[in-house]
C-alpha cells in the first residue's frame, strides 16, 4: 500500500524546477524476472540532466523504495515523502537512483495481473498523472520533457512492449530475455510505458506504418476476430489526423496492447494500453464497435495533443483531453463508418456533461490546479465531453478551415514543446482574423451551461438565451423551423433553418413565425441545454441529429425535476419506435433501461419496465438489433421464462438473464455453474459474481461487497457487479451498506486515479437511503479528510442519486 505521506507536486514547486533544470535523457533499466512468482519489479534509472543555477539544491520524485542512489558519483541520502534531495547541483549531473517496487497489486503505476484462465502473468505500467515515480525515479512533471531509453529484462517465453517500438533483443542471465528499446523522442515521464507477458500479437502493414496489436493468449480468437476493424480504424485515423494537422504520425511502429485488469485507455507515446475489456467475449453490438472506434482515435489523437504537444502544467488539461474527445468525433463523423457520431457524443457523454456542470462540481474548462493530487479530480465530464462540445462549437464559430489551419499552425510552431492555452488561441486566432478573447474567457474560464428558449410571441421567433453569469456566451447555433404534413404519416420537415451568431440576450431569427415546431441547437452546433421538451416531437423529427437534440432535451428535464420518469420513458419509447441508426438505437435502450431502474418511482417501476420491456421486444424481431435489444429486455422483464427462452447459444445474454433473475430472487446456483464451465470467457468469474451481488440475500451482499472493497473486482468490472448490487426493492437487505460506504472514503484513492474514480463513484448507494444520508456524504465530501479525486467524484455522484430521489417522489 501507498505511503499515506507521499506528496503531491505543487504547481509552484513544478515550476521552479523547471526554470532550474533541463532534462537531457532517461536510460531506465527494468527487471521483471521476479514476476511469474513474485511481486517485484526493480528499476535503475539513470538520468542526465543540466542545471541552470550550479550549486542549487532540488529534488526528484521516487515514491518506490529507494535501494541507492548517487549524484555525479556522490551517495545520497534516503527518499522522504517520495522525493530525494538533490543539492550542489554541478551545471551537468548524472543521477543513478535504484529502485524497488513489491505492491504491483493494488498500487499505483505498475500491476500483475496473473490471467484465471492459465495462470500466465501479465505485467502494465500507466502513469498519469504522475505515477511514473512509484515505478521509477523521474522529475514527474510534464513540461520536463525528454528522451527515454528502456532496458527491460524479462522471462525468456514474454514479450515487452514500450514507445519506441522495435526492440534489439538478447540472451540475459539465468535465461532471461533483455530487450534494448531505442530513445523515445522528447516525451513528459507519464507518455511513457513498458508491458510485458506472453502476449498474443497480430500485425499488419497499412500506408507505410506498421501496426501491431497485442493480448492475453486466452483472448487470442477474441483479438483475431477484432483485428480487422482495429486494422481498418487505426489506419483511416492516422491518415485523418495526419492530414488535418499536416503532420504525420513520426514513428513508423504503433502498437496497441489488451492487458487484463486496466482501467479504460491510455495514450502512451507510439505503444497504447487499452482495457482487454474492450476485447468483447460475445459478439460486439453496433454501440460496443462504436465506442471501441471512437476511443481508438482518442487514444490516438493524444499522440498529437498530448504526446507531441504538451501541456505545461495540469490547469491546461483540457489541451490533451477536450481536444482528444473532439477529435475521436471529428475523426469518426469525417474518417470512418461511424458517420453519426456526434449524435452518440451528445446522447451519451454530452448528457453527463449537462448534469455535471448545472451541479455543484461544476467547474470551468480551465481552472487553477494547486498540485497533482487536484489535477486528478478534473478528468470528468466537464474537461471530456463538456470541452469535446465546446471545441465543436469552436470549430463552427471560426470556420471548420480556420480551425484547421490554426491547429497545423500551432503543431508546426510547438512540436515536442510545451504549451499553455493562450498559445493554442492565438494560432486559432490568427488563422480566424477572430478575437477569440471574449470567447477564451466566457467557454474556457466559466463555468456553468449557457439555455435557450424561444419567444414566439411576435410576428418572428426570438432566441432568448442566458449564460452562467447574465447574457450568453459568443457562440453559434442553428434553430430549425418544422413542418406537420409535408412527409408521410405524422412526421415534421425542416423548412427553414436559421444559423445565427449568439451576441446578446435576445436574438431576432429569420424565421416563419408559424411553424408547427421550432428547434433549438439543431444541428447540435453548440453546448447549451434547450426547451420545450416535447416527448411527442422527438420522434417525429425528420433526422438522427435533430431526434438527439430533442432526447437530451428530455432527459435534461428529467433531471432538473421538469419531467417525470413516465414521460421521459414515453419520449424514449416512441422515439425507438422510428429511429434508423444502430448506435443510437443501443444508446436510447440504454437510456430507457437508467430510467426505470433508477429513476422511476417504485409505484410506477413495474409498469414503465413492462413498457420498455414492449419496445425491446418489438426491436428483438429484427435480427439487426435483436443482440441490443434483448440485453435491455433483461435488465427490466419479469418474465424470466420467455427470457429464457431467448438465450439460446448466446452466453452474454445468458449471464445477463440470470442476473436479472437473481435479481428477482430465483435461485441460479445449478445454472451459474453450468454457466462457468461453458464459457470460454476467462473472466466469467467476474459475470457469476455479478449474479450473486444481485440477490437479495444478506450472505450474496456481505460476499459481493467484500469483494469489491478488497479489489478482488477489477476497476473495469466494478461497475458491473456494484450496479447489480444496488437493486430497487432490496432496501432491506442493502441496509448497513451506505454507512460502510461512507467508512471506506479516506481509503478510496489507494491505487492512483482510475481505482479511485471507479470505486467513488460505483459503489455509492442508490437504494435504501435518503435525502438526508445524500446530505451527509455531500458533508463528507467537502471535509477535507478525503482525496481530492474522491472528494469530487463524490459530490458528483451526491447530486445525481439527490436528483434520482426526486424523481422517485413522482
Amino acid at each position: 500500500m501507498e505511503s499515506l505521506v507521499v506528496k503531491s507536486l505543487t504547481e509552484g514547486e513544478a515550476r521552479e524546477r523547471a526554470d532550474l533544470l533541463g532534462v537531457e535523457r532517461y536510460d531506465i533499466a527494468v527487471d521483471l524476472t521476479d514476476l511469474p512468482t513474485g511481486p517485484r519489479v526493480r528499476t535503475t534509472s539513470t538520468i542526465t540532466f543540466s542545471c541552470r543555477t550550479p550549486g542549487a539544491a532540488t529534488f526528484v520524485d521516487a515514491a518506490a523504495t529507494v535501494l541507492g542512489a548517487t549524484l555525479n558519483g556522490r551517495a545520497l541520502g534516503p527518499a522522504s515523502e517520495g522525493r530525494l534531495s538533490l543539492d550542489d547541483l554541478a551545471a551537468q549531473n548524472t543521477l543513478v537512483v535504484e529502485c524497488e517496487q513489491t505492491n504491483t497489486r493494488d498500487g499505483a503505476g505498475v500491476h500483475k495481473a496473473v490471467d484465471p484462465a492459465d495462470g500466465e502473468v501479465y505485467l502494465w505500467t500507466s502513469f498519469e498523472p504522475d505515477q511514473a515515480r512509484w515505478v521509477w525515479a523521474c522529475f514527474d512533471q510534464p513540461d520536463l520533457k525528454a528522451p527515454h531509453a528502456f532496458t527491460v529484462t524479462a522471462p525468456a517465453e514474454w514479450t515487452v512492449t514500450s514507445n519506441s517500438g522495435t526492440a534489439r533483443v538478447s540472451d540475459g542471465p539465468g535465461g532471461s530475455r533483455v530487450w534494448e528499446f531505442g530513445a523515445t523522442p522528447t516525451l513528459s515521464p507519464y507518455n511513457t510505458v513498458v508491458n510485458a507477458g506472453p502476449f498474443h500479437q497480430v500485425r499488419r502493414r497499412v500506408d507505410g506504418y506498421d501496426l501491431g496489436l497485442f493480448c492475453r493468449r486466452s483472448l487470442a480468437p477474441v483479438l483475431d476476430r477484432d483485428a480487422e476493424q482495429l486494422f481498418t480504424v487505426t489506419s483511416q485515423g492516422l491518415r485523418f489526423f495526419g492530414e488535418q494537422f499536416e503532420m504525420p504520425f513520426p514513428q513508423a511502429r504503433y502498437d496497441q496492447v489488451f492487458v487484463p485488469e486496466f482501467g479504460g485507455a491510455m495514450e502512451n507515446f507510439g505503444c497504447v494500453t487499452w482495457s482487454d475489456g474492450f476485447l468483447r467475449r460475445s459478439a460486439p453490438t453496433p454501440v460496443e464497435n462504436e465506442q471501441l472506434a471512437r476511443v481508438l482515435l482518442h487514444e490516438m489523437a493524444h499522440m498529437w495533443f498530448g504526446n507531441i504537444v504538451t501541456m505545461r502544467w495540469w490547469d491546461d488539461l483540457w489541451l490533451n483531453e477536450s481536444f482528444a474527445e473532439f477529435a475521436c468525433n471529428w475523426a469518426a463523423g469525417e474518417a470512418t463508418e461511424y458517420t453519426d457520431s456526434w449524435a452518440r457524443h451528445l446522447v451519451a457523454g454530452k448528457l453527463s456533461a449537462y448534469l455535471a456542470d448545472q451541479g455543484p462540481v461544476s467547474h470551468p474548462i480551465r481552472q487553477p490546479i494547486r498540485d497533482v493530487a487536484e489535477a486528478m479530480s478534473i478528468f470528468d465530464s466537464i474537461t471530456y465531453p463538456k470541452g469535446a462540445s465546446v471545441l465543436r462549437q469552436l470549430q463552427v464559430y471560426v470556420g471548420e478551415k480556420a480551425f484547421r489551419a490554426g491547429t497545423a499552425a500551432y503543431f508546426a510552431k510547438y512540436a515536442w514543446q510545451n504549451t499553455t492555452l493562450q498559445d493554442l488561441v492565438d494560432e486559432l486566432a490568427a488563422a480566424s482574423d477572430k478575437d477569440l478573447t471574449t470567447w477564451r474567457d466566457g467557454w474556457l474560464g466559466t463555468a456553468g451551461t449557457d439555455h435557450f428558449t424561444l419567444d414566439t410571441s411576435g410576428e418572428q421567433p426570438v432566441l432568448v438565451g442566458r449564460g452562467p453569469q447574465g447574457p450568453p456566451r459568443p457562440q453559434v447555433l442553428a434553430v430549425g423551423s418544422y413542418r406537420s404534413g409535408l412527409a408521410p404519416g405524422n412526421g415534421l420537415t425542416r423548412t427553414h433553418r436559421a444559423l445565427v451568431e449568439v451576441s446578446s440576450a435576445r436574438t431576432s431569427l429569420d424565421l416563419p413565425g408559424d411553424a408547427d415546431f421550432y428547434l433549438v441547437n439543431d444541428d447540435d452546433l453548440t453546448f447549451a441545454t434547450t426547451r420545450p421538451a416535447d416527448p411527442a416531437a422527438a420522434a417525429r423529427l425528420p433526422t438522427p441529429i435533430a431526434r438527439a437534440v430533442a432526447v437530451t432535451s428530455l432527459w435534461d428535464a428529467l433531471v432538473t425535476g421538469e419531467m417525470s420518469a413516465d414521460r421521459t420513458v414515453a419520449g424514449l419509447v416512441a422515439v425507438l419506435d422510428v429511429e434508423t441508426v444502430p448506435v443510437l438505437i443501443g444508446t436510447y435502450l440504454n437510456l430507457a433501461g437508467d430510467v426505470a431502474g433508477d429513476w422511476a418511482p417504485a409505484a410506477h417501476r413495474t409498469a414503465i419496465e413492462a413498457q420498455v420491456a414492449e419496445v425491446a421486444r418489438r426491436l428483438a424481431a429484427d435480427p439487426a438489433r435483436r443482440s441490443v435489444a434483448l440485453r435491455t429486455l433483461a435488465r427490466v422483464t419479469g418474465d424470466l421464462e420467455a427470457l429464457f427462452g431467448e438465450v439460446g447459444d448466446d452466453i452474454d445474454l445468458a449471464w445477463r438473464a440470470l442476473v436479472r433473475k437473481s435479481e428477482l430472487g430465483g435461485d441460479t446456483t445449478a445454472q451459474v455453474q453450468d454457466l462457468l464451465d461453458r464459457d470460454p470467457d476467462p473472466d466469467a468469474g467476474i459475470r457469476s459474481m455479478a449474479v450473486r451481488a444481485a440477490a437479495p440475500d444478506p450472505e450474496a451482499k456481505a460476499t459481493a461487497w467484500q469483494a469489491l472493497v478488497d479489489r478482488t473486482v477489477p476497476p473495469p468490472a466494478v461497475r458491473a457487479v456494484s450496479s447489480a448490487f444496488w437493486r430497487p426493492g432490496q432496501e432491506t437487505v442493502l441496509a448497513g451498506y451506505a454507512e460502510r460506504y461512507l467508512a471506506l472514503l479516506p481509503t478510496l484513492h489507494r491505487g492512483g486515479m482510475i481505482p479511485a474514480l471507479h470505486l467513488s463513484r460505483d459503489l455509492f448507494p442508490v437504494f435504501g437511503i435518503d435525502e438526508a444520508y445524500v446530505a451527509r456524504a455531500t458533508e463528507a465530501a467537502a471535509a477535507g479528510d478525503v482525496a481530492p479525486v474522491v472528494a469530487k467524484t463524490l459530490a458528483e455522484r451526491a447530486d445525481e442519486v439527490a436528483r434520482m430521489l426526486r424523481a422517485r417522489k413522482g
